[in-house]
């Protein structure tokens, strides 16, 4: 069989294409708060990677974090706005965009079950209406500095 140069500069720069398409799709997402305080068990899976919450772990868009019965976890994101979880909670960061030069804020999460003390961080003070945490039966939109919401779990 008979290659020319050109088929072979093709055929290479297909594969290093798809090489570097694989290796940007397996990029970890950048880091958009850290686990600041932990009392018993609690996890945050991110990618499929579930790690103990620790502080000092990152977390990042589309992590879900977890609270044990009988465990409490509070996080610290890159605007100031701090969640404290209470025992037995699960909440994913949906969305979070913090580039206040820009204008462009955006805090969303979804409370699937638990507790959750929610207190304002830059994206509130300065862009209310970017902030949602939706729970199974509705949607919080951030309109103060502070709330506590608890959501049951449906049997």
């Amino acid at each position: 069989m008979i290659t020319s140069n050109k088929a072979m500069r093709s055929f290479a720069a297909g594969i290093l294409a798809a090489m570097a398409t694989t290796a940007f799709a397996q990029t970890p997402a950048a880091t958009v708060g850290y686990v600041k305080t932990v009392t018993g068990q609690a996890w945050v899976t991110t990618i499929g990677q579930r790690v103990p919450a620790v502080p000092g772990t990152a977390i990042m868009i589309g992590s879900q974090l977890k609270t044990q019965p009988q465990s409490t976890l509070g996080v610290t994101f890159k605007d100031n706005t701090v969640m404290s979880f209470g025992p037995d909670t699960e909440l994913t960061v949906d969305d979070y965009l913090y580039e206040p030069a820009q204008g462009q804020l955006k805090l969303g999460s979804s409370l699937a079950k638990g507790s959750l003390n929610y207190v304002s961080g830059v994206i509130a003070k300065l862009k209310p209406d970017a902030v949602t945490v939706k729970t199974p039966t509705g949607i919080i939109g951030v309109r103060g500095t502070q709330f506590v919401a608890r959501v049951e779990e449906v049997k």
